[in-house]
């Protein structure tokens, strides 16, 4: 995977009331276009009140295949290949693991929907390798929340202001 970004999967739940209007399609599709992204794969499954896990169909000719057997609802399980990327530990590796992964289709609650989104970061390819040249390893990321993000609000302001200002001076 030498050639490939960092991939995330970004899972969205949704209530049953949510409304699906293609804005998030869209969206996926404006950021491929910025070559900052590609979909790797994309699935939405619902959850049934009985607890059945069904897929929904989406668009595009064997999309969601591979989340599908990420997630156990396909007899295929993705084979391991290609080297490992090592860890801080021995006893655990970096990122969501296969049973993770599968507890969250799991842990829905009836009647809701979620999207799985196999994401390559396509913008982070070069700071992926420049990271593991230099013998770092990832030991933590995520989107951090609004509350995480409350208490350095203003300075979070100003640094934006200040790259945009340095943007706009050049």
């Amino acid at each position: 995977m030498a050639g490939i970004g960092p991939v995330q999967l970004l899972t969205v739940a949704f209530g049953p009331d949510a409304k699906f209007e293609g804005r998030i399609i869209e969206e996926l599709g404006v950021l491929e276009a910025g070559e900052q992204i590609r979909v790797l794969d994309m699935l939405f499954v619902r959850k049934e009140p009985g607890g059945q896990l069904f897929t929904l169909d989406y668009q595009a000719e064997s999309m969601g295949d591979t989340v599908a057997a990420l997630l156990g609802l396909s007899g295929d399980r993705p084979p391991v290949t290609g080297p490992r990327t090592p860890s801080p530990d021995a006893g655990g590796a970096f990122g969501l693991s296969v049973s993770e992964i599968r507890s969250m289709a799991e842990a829905m609650d009836p009647g809701s929907a979620a999207a799985f989104i196999l994401l390559e970061h396509v913008w982070a390819t070069g700071l992926k390798h420049a990271i593991r040249g230099a013998g770092g390893i990832p030991v933590a990321e995520g989107f951090l929340t609004e509350e995480a993000l409350a208490p350095v609000a203003a300075e979070l302001a100003l640094a934006a202001r200040r790259v945009e200002e340095r943007g706009a001076g050049a």
